[in-house]
């Protein structure tokens, strides 16, 4: 339950009650690149991502989105760095982590794919009890899973 607002205490909640659920999700991440044509041609390509919206802004700006093609869940806006601040981010928005986890049902292909597209993979495919799984990294350095989950 989360903390009533203002609390003292770490132990106080605010009951939740029907009337007052809400249907949230995440919907979109932002994700620094230096490019976007780089970008979108990575994703589309290596990850067979699907172009979702590619819209002009403000001069030299755009609204890319790209999704991995499911037609509920998280999008992927391509935000191009515009500062140098953001620039030394691309490529290590998780400080090294893993950032992401890309879900598939036929891992074998994908992973094939990736690799015939040259993607970079950190490790051999693993099987885990949760699932096969296999680090990799996109354009610019970032770290995520490509996993097959064996719970559904």
């Amino acid at each position: 339950m989360p903390r009533q607002a203002g609390s003292r205490s770490s132990c106080q909640t605010l009951a939740v009650t029907p009337e007052y659920e809400m249907s949230r999700e995440i919907a979109t991440i932002s994700l620094l690149v230096r490019e976007y044509d780089e970008a979108i041609q990575f994703f589309t390509d290596a990850l067979r991502f699907k172009l979702v919206e590619d819209s002009p802004q403000a001069p030299g700006k755009r609204w890319v989105v790209v999704s991995p093609g499911q037609s509920k869940g998280v999008s992927v806006l391509l935000a191009k760095a515009s500062t140098a601040e953001q620039l030394t981010c691309v490529g290590n928005q998780a400080g090294g982590r893993v950032f992401l986890f890309l879900h598939t049902s036929d891992f074998q292909s994908d992973y094939e794919h990736m690799k015939a597209h040259g993607v970079k993979f950190l490790e051999e495919p693993r099987s885990e009890p949760y699932g096969m799984v296999v680090v990799f990294q996109d354009l610019y350095g970032n770290k995520w899973d490509l996993l097959q989950r064996t719970d559904g």
